[in-house]
């Protein structure tokens, strides 16, 4: 069973049930399922600024700051104690194209040429991970919620924002993948 939670779940095990806490959510409560919510939520609980938009009954919503533990834990558990040191089997493509903008480590999780406190020192490292990190985050709240509130909660409970929001997420990512990454690792 151990080596079973340590493999990748196929998408048709992962996929339906993420699917599934659509109905749940909608049936008990009505609740919205996302995660940059929850940052609102925490600075609410804690903040003791005379802010505004702070200003409301975030206790309703505790629901999801315990998701948001769940998937804390959760990514603890998955990436610590059910770590595997097998490589991330990509296509040969892809590690040519990422070879291609410098990035060489491929024996982790994540590649340690960008992620990594020596890189976050670097003027690449920092544009990468602190300024694309307040970009994610600043967009996220212009948007009104984030790529998993909108794309699975949103668009399966109908809502025409939602979907017109995760047309842009897409073509921003397209574009960040093709134009603008290739960018910054050949002028940095």
């Amino acid at each position: 069973m151990l080596e079973i939670l340590k493999q990748p779940w196929p998408w048709y095990v992962s996929g339906p049930l993420i699917g599934i806490s659509v109905p749940l959510l909608l049936v008990f409560g009505n609740k919205m399922l996302g995660i940059s919510s929850s940052l609102r939520h925490t600075c609410a609980a804690v903040a003791p600024f005379n802010i505004q938009f702070l200003k409301y009954n975030w206790k309703a919503e505790m629901w999801n700051m315990f998701f948001v533990l769940g998937i804390l834990i959760g990514g603890f558990v998955g990436g610590v104690l059910l770590r595997n040191d097998v490589p991330i089997d990509l296509s040969a493509q892809t590690i040519t194209d990422i070879k291609n903008l410098g990035v060489n480590s491929f024996e982790g999780l994540l590649p340690a040429d960008i992620f990594s406190w020596e890189s976050l020192f670097t003027v690449k490292g920092f544009i990468i991970m602190v300024l694309g990190s307040f970009l994610i985050g600043f967009g996220a709240r212009y948007a009104g919620g984030c790529t998993s509130g909108h794309a699975i909660m949103g668009i399966s409970s109908l809502q025409w924002p939602s979907l017109v929001t995760v047309i842009f997420f897409f073509i921003g990512g397209l574009l960040m993948t093709h134009v603008i990454a290739p960018l910054i690792y050949q002028f940095l």
